[in-house]
This record gives C-alpha cells, sequence and structure tokens, in this order.
C-alpha cells in the first residue's frame, strides 16, 4: 500500500473518532412501569381443627364453626375462593410468613407483640381467658391456685394472659401446656389438673356441654380481642377484609352467624 494511502486511511479514522466522541449518548431505555398487582382470587386460611366453636371437625370430619363460617361468608363477598388448612397453631407466625397460608382465622387475639410480625384487622370479637375448674373443686378465686397444677394451651393467648399476672403465676406448683383444649380439659376431668385457663368462647362452649363436671370462675385472667391475621406486606388483602367485616356487621350476618354458634351475638 502506498504511504499517501495510508496516511488518508488514518486520518479518516481519527476523523471518525473524533466525531464519535462528540455525539450525545444515546438515550436509556425507559424503567418499565410496575406491574399490577394480581387479582387475589384464593386464600389459605390457617387454622387449629381442634378450637370448638371457633374452628374444628364435627363427626362427619367436615371444617366447621364460628370463624368458618365468617371466613366463607367474607370470601364469597370477596369472589375468592377460601381453602382451609390445620397448621400447628404454635408455628402460626411461621405458616403465615411463609406463605404456607394467607391467612390466620382462628379466634387470633390482637397483641402488641404479634403486630411485630402479623397485620390485624379490626377487632371482631372480644373475650376473656376465663378459669375452668371441677364442680367439686374447693377453688373459687385466682388466690386459691397457689400450690395447683394449672393447664393451657401451648403458644396460645392463655400462657400469656396467665404470664401478665406474675405474682399469681409464681404461685403455681406449675403451668402445663398441652398441644390442644381439649387434652388439657380431659386431664382436668381425670384430676392430673387442678383448673384450666382458656379463651371464653371455647370454655363456655365445652362447658355447657359438660355442666355437670365442670364450672367458670367468676375472675379471669383478662379481656381481649380477636382480629383476622395477615402478613405485613398484604395491605391490599388486609383493606379488604376489613371492608368486607365491616359490612356483614352493619347488615346483621354476622350477628346471626354468631347467634347460630353462641346462642347471642357475641361480635364486636
Amino acid at each position: 500500500m502506498k504511504k499517501r494511502t495510508l496516511l488518508l486511511m488514518l486520518s479518516a479514522t481519527a476523523l471518525l473518532m473524533a466525531c464519535g466522541k462528540n455525539e450525545p449518548a444515546a438515550p436509556s431505555a425507559a424503567a418499565p412501569a410496575p406491574a399490577t398487582p394480581a387479582a387475589i382470587t384464593k386464600i389459605v386460611v390457617g387454622l387449629d381443627d381442634n378450637f370448638p366453636p371457633m374452628g374444628f371437625r364435627n363427626e362427619q370430619n367436615e371444617l366447621v364453626g364460628f370463624d368458618i363460617d365468617m371466613a366463607r361468608e367474607a370470601a364469597k363477598r370477596l369472589n375468592i375462593n377460601a381453602e382451609f388448612k390445620p397448621i400447628d397453631w404454635n408455628a402460626k407466625e411461621a405458616e403465615l410468613n411463609g406463605k404456607r397460608v394467607d391467612v390466620l382465622w382462628n379466634g387470633l387475639t390482637i397483641t402488641e407483640e404479634r403486630k411485630k410480625n402479623i397485620a390485624f384487622t379490626a377487632p371482631y370479637m372480644e373475650n376473656h381467658q376465663i378459669i375452668i375448674v371441677t364442680i367439686a373443686s374447693p377453688i373459687q378465686t385466682k388466690a386459691d391456685l397457689r400450690s395447683k397444677t394449672v393447664g393451657a394451651q401451648e403458644g396460645s393467648s392463655a400462657v400469656g394472659a396467665i404470664e401478665k399476672e406474675a405474682e399469681v403465676a409464681r404461685s403455681f406448683k406449675e403451668l402445663k401446656t398441652f398441644g390442644d383444649n381439649i387434652t388439657a380439659l380431659m386431664d382436668l376431668g381425670t384430676g392430673r389438673l387442678d383448673a384450666v385457663v382458656v379463651d371464653e368462647v371455647v370454655g363456655r362452649y365445652y362447658v355447657a356441654k359438660r355442666s355437670s363436671e365442670f364450672r367458670v370462675l367468676d375472675e379471669h385472667f383478662g379481656t381481649e380481642e380477636y382480629g383476622v391475621g395477615t402478613r405485613l406486606e398484604d395491605t391490599e388483602l388486609l383493606k379488604q377484609l376489613d371492608e368486607t367485616l365491616a359490612s356483614m356487621k352493619q347488615d346483621g350476618t354476622a350477628a346471626r352467624i354468631s347467634t347460630q354458634w353462641f346462642g347471642a351475638n357475641v361480635t364486636k
């Protein structure tokens, strides 16, 4: 190649490179618009299936109960399917936040501690932690529980309510926990326990069935409120549930369901 031709080619290349440096950068592609949240079509309801009358299995092994009926009605109004999944209630927060269930709806007590990990609807029921003893028991007050063996369901609000009254709790001979309330009440009936602390809605349901064996003390371990629990980030689901529960209260549906299970309107 001739020297002159080579010089011309090098000059042209340099000119093109220089022009390239002065050209404005190509505009970057616009960021994609945030995706619209998918419509909710189904919720998996986590529950303790041994918690009558809130949620339990009948003689046909069907899931029934006050909270079951409330959840089904809410799902119907939201035009979504409700699937009911029995879980280990002591691991309820792990089940919810692990996305194995979408809501906790089974007599779930609203507490400040739980609010750190669970979002709650407005309360739909008020409850107490009552004390059940046998008909023949000499126990009349919480003070009489001194040196006695008291039972409660593991991971339940009953345990937390007892622990709040530290002086009373320290006076027990033992606080024995059980996987479910039925087992605790069975131990009470056979004399292995002196008293059982349990949700009022559950306790009175059993006492009504076995009124010749058990009675409820006038004193209790405090008042609490029930709410439906969702994951903290599921704000749209929480909003829809709140609106639906409010409409069920307003039109009398919640009162009707309550009367079917409790003989009175106990909703809040």
